[in-house]
């Protein structure tokens, strides 16, 4: 039995992991993300040194910190050579096996299919014998592989073909009880779905895995169907990977007092305030913007933020900033314009704004009395699944360009669970709008008495 240790990294926000492997003296490290202290912590932690750097991929949903941590602690940065890249590195290939230390041997597996360059690792304790697992980055996820689409649909069918053969050949090369340790599936965009499992072996795919109990075309017909957007800053991380993030520079941005502060919203920069919705319904600096940093912070932000845009953060707390700007430098937005601590009272100069909340049981009622609009800023898909009956959909991802189509009267929007409603509301309420933000779950609406249309009604 092999007593290699594997630590894992989580970035849930992100929906990803990066690993650690180690023998307790020598260690690789695998997709690492950005802010690569966390990864510098675990070697002091444990006392190893750092051999390897390894990428499956040319990211597309963050920023990797491969480079700056092969550069920092002097380690191989290991790079599929068919890649195109503007950085030194040590190009490997399909085949190839990596000696870290005595024992650990990692052998990179051509897995095509999330990009056409993507690799996999094969974890091998050369003192038992023993085939551990596999860094399978986004190809071959629990209960699902990584979506073919993000290089372009010209694309897409190619990739996904592959994609089913790449995760067919990991099942074919390694033993059931090898653990499948992907880097993608934990709620990120770049899955194609997930069982919502937390780990998972070869054996457990191979029963399990529609990618693998599905003939080839009808997988790849009904994984492209289920497909849905992702996020739009995602076209910036793969140039960005390429061209090799340096370290970042997480020291605190300068301070702006309530003038400046009313200054960057009045020239249409953005100030989000960090807090989560229930505050910031009850208070805010008007014209601010509500992404909280309890929920899926960085990926809604850096989807709808127009790119290059001014950003200052709004916290209750320097360790809130701090935070967020450990998870935007991970999408590549380094270095925030400004920020403030305090509250809103500190950031309005003057009274703060505000606007009402409510559950679906609250509009219920009041449509008993009165017209009033429903927006839905919930995705497409999950619009046509079941909506209320007379409810506009506006994505929340598309709402920032399409904020006119927003009728001009009393507007409750909703999401599943709140925290898209709460990002709306403050767009909206930020150009004077009447608004009810909903925040509560979806799955109450039929309960209260809502007619409830689509499939899943």
């Amino acid at each position: 039995m092999s007593d290699l240790s594997i630590l894992t990294i989580e970035t849930p926000s992100l929906g990803d992991r990066s690993y650690l492997v180690h023998d307790g003296r020598v260690a690789a490290a695998i997709d690492p993300q950005r802010d690569i202290d966390r990864v510098l912590a675990l070697l002091e932690e444990h006392d190893l040194r750092l051999t390897h750097v390894l990428e499956t991929h040319i990211h597309n949903d963050y920023l990797t910190g491969g480079l700056a941590l092969a550069r920092r602690t002097g380690a191989a940065y290991l790079v599929n050579g068919e890649d195109d890249v503007a950085f030194d590195r040590t190009p490997v290939t399909d085949g190839e096996t990596v000696a870290v230390g005595d024992r650990i041997r990692l052998v990179a597996v051509a897995t095509p299919g999330h990009t056409f360059t993507h690799l996999s690792y094969a974890l091998r304790d050369e003192g038992t014998g023993e085939e551990v697992a596999v860094f399978s980055g986004g190809s071959l996820l629990f209960g699902a592989t990584g979506r073919p689409d993000l290089l372009g649909d010209e694309h897409t069918h190619e990739l996904a073909r592959r994609q089913h053969d790449s995760v067919h050949r990991l099942a074919d090369l390694l033993p059931e009880d090898a653990e499948v340790l992907p880097t993608h599936g934990f709620g990120s965009f770049c899955s194609s779905g997930s069982s919502g499992g937390t780990e998972s072996t070869i054996g457990r795919e191979r029963r399990e895995n529609p990618a693998l109990t599905q003939e080839r075309e009808q997988w790849v017909e009904e994984m492209l169907a289920g497909l849905g957007a992702w996020p739009a800053y995602y076209v910036h991380m793969s140039p960005g990977n390429e061209a090799g993030p340096d370290e970042p520079d997480l020291s605190p941005p300068d301070r702006a007092d309530a003038d400046e502060l009313r200054r960057r919203i009045t020239d249409g920069e953005w100030v989000v305030d960090l807090r989560n919705r229930t505050a910031f319904a009850a208070g805010h600096a008007a014209g601010s913007l509500n992404f909280g940093i309890d929920g899926a912070f960085a990926t809604y932000l850096g989807w709808l933020i127009p790119w290059g845009t001014p950003l200052t953060l709004l916290g209750e707390s320097p360790d809130q900033v701090a935070d967020a700007q450990r998870e935007l430098v991970r999408i590549g937005i380094d270095r925030p314009a400004a920020h403030a601590t305090g509250g809103p009272e500190e950031w309005a100069g003057g009274e703060p704004a505000s606007y009402p909340t409510g559950t679906f049981g609250d509009l219920a009622d009041v449509r008993h009395h009165r017209e009033v609009r429903v927006l839905d800023v919930r995705r497409a898909e999950e619009y046509a699944a079941a909506r209320i009956d007379g409810a506009l959909n506006i994505p929340l991802h598309e709402l920032v360009d399409r904020l006119d189509e927003v009728p001009d009267e009393e507007i409750w929007v909703h999401c599943a669970s709140g925290y898209r409603a709460s990002v709306a509301a403050s767009l909206i309420a930020a150009r004077g709008r009447r608004l009810v933000a909903i925040d509560d779950s979806f799955d109450h609406a039929e309960d209260v008495g809502l007619h409830l249309v689509g499939p899943e009604a």
